[in-house]
């Protein structure tokens, strides 16, 4: 199996991908209603595709290719809207979050489409686990040297992505202590973490090769990495974020990976180095546990700062760029979230103080989820 050529993109192009869930309307656990969702909404023309995840009470929703945060917003909001329509007809709710808060992973059903039950098979009760909601940002690159020196840019700023879209504090009932309790999932899986330090698309080509002559990987969908080359669409994909609780904050965070890459791009701001990885699992580790409070090692000095400060300063360098992409409410929203310490963690945590109830805090995250979009009941 050879590696396929990096295909010709937009520069700073974007997709989104969010990973929903799909709850009961009577104590709010996960339900397996995938099949009839995908059923009803194969019958609405929207943008963008609807295609089913590894267990049966998990839905992808994708943009097609878009240019701005505004128009990620724009598609986002036509599938939800028609999701949560078809949700109400088959009384079932959509929930944000990169975990649901008790769902026990036994109970979950793999869903019967060839590739998930090859992982099933391969990974045994690691594919139920994988009942985990995450948030992907494409980002076009204009070749494929540009996207590997883009990556390893991008991958400083990891703990940004962790911190800002945090929203998995619980797993089977228990607070995990953690603002993103998802990745420690993801992390399990043999192909996770960091992509090899490769600069150039030979030197990737010569790794891609490598690993495809041992018999581990037959394709890139192989790898599990944080941030990995998409040569099929000419992007590379972030895969750290927890699904935001809304639509909103998914594009504000595609909006902040658009204006990141145009200042990688465009100004070459630094070269990343081998090195830079050396704090990489600390970094990712402190953001995973604390959130906006975490601790952020720069790669660069070894200086020792507030995540929170690093991610206002990157915003302060990023601004002409937001700027000239339309972005500039995107990173708006992201910046009071992080002056506040506001990420969809802290909301979930507040909630279950407030409520007790975890059934009731996703009730309340589903009415977030919908936005204004007045519930309509049939049949």
């Amino acid at each position: 199996m050879s590696l396929e050529p990096f295909q010709k993109s937009g520069a700073l192009s974007l997709g989104v991908e969010l990973e929903l869930q799909l709850v009961n309307t009577h104590d709010y656990d996960l339900a397996p209603y995938a099949e009839d969702m995908l059923r009803l909404m194969a019958k609405i023309p929207l943008p963008g595709a609807v295609v089913p995840e590894v267990t049966s009470s998990m839905i992808e929703i994708s943009t097609g290719v878009c240019h701005s945060a505004s128009e990620v917003l724009g598609q986002l909001t036509l599938i939800r809207d028609a999701l949560v329509k078809s949700a109400d007809k088959l009384n079932i709710a959509v929930v944000g979050g990169g975990t649901h808060p008790f769902q026990q992973w036994h109970e979950r059903r793999i869903y019967d489409k060839p590739r998930f039950r090859e992982l099933s098979a391969l990974y045994g009760y690691l594919s139920k686990q994988f009942t985990i909601f995450g948030q992907h940002v494409h980002v076009g690159c204009p070749d494929a040297d540009t996207a590997l020196l883009t990556l390893h840019r991008m991958s400083r700023y990891i703990p940004h992505f962790i911190a800002l879209s945090g929203s998995s504090p619980y797993v089977q009932g228990e607070d995990t202590a953690f603002d993103s309790a998802r990745l420690n999932s993801v992390f399990a899986f043999p192909l996770s973490g960091r992509a090899p330090f490769a600069l150039t698309w030979d030197e990737f080509t010569v790794y891609f090769n490598k690993m495809a002559r041992t018999g581990v990987v037959k394709s890139m969908k192989d790898f599990y990495w944080d941030i990995r080359p998409k040569p099929e669409f000419g992007t590379i994909e972030i895969r750290v974020f927890d699904t935001p609780l809304t639509i909103e904050r998914a594009a504000a965070l595609s909006g902040y990976v658009q204006s990141l890459a145009s200042w990688f791009m465009k100004d070459q701001p630094f070269i990343p180095t081998e090195d830079d990885y050396l704090v990489y699992t600390y970094n990712r580790f402190q953001a995973c546990r604390f959130g906006l409070d975490a601790v952020y090692v720069d790669p660069a000095t070894g200086g020792h700062m507030p995540l929170r400060e690093h991610i206002l300063m990157t915003m302060a360098q990023i601004e002409r760029h937001a700027h000239s992409l339309s972005a500039s409410a995107a990173i708006d929203l992201l910046r009071t979230s992080a002056e506040r310490n506001d990420n969809d963690a802290r909301w979930l945590r507040e909630k279950q103080g407030e409520e007790r109830l975890l059934a009731e805090v996703i009730r309340q995250a589903s009415e977030r989820f919908r936005g204004g979009l007045r519930r309509s009941r049939s049949g």
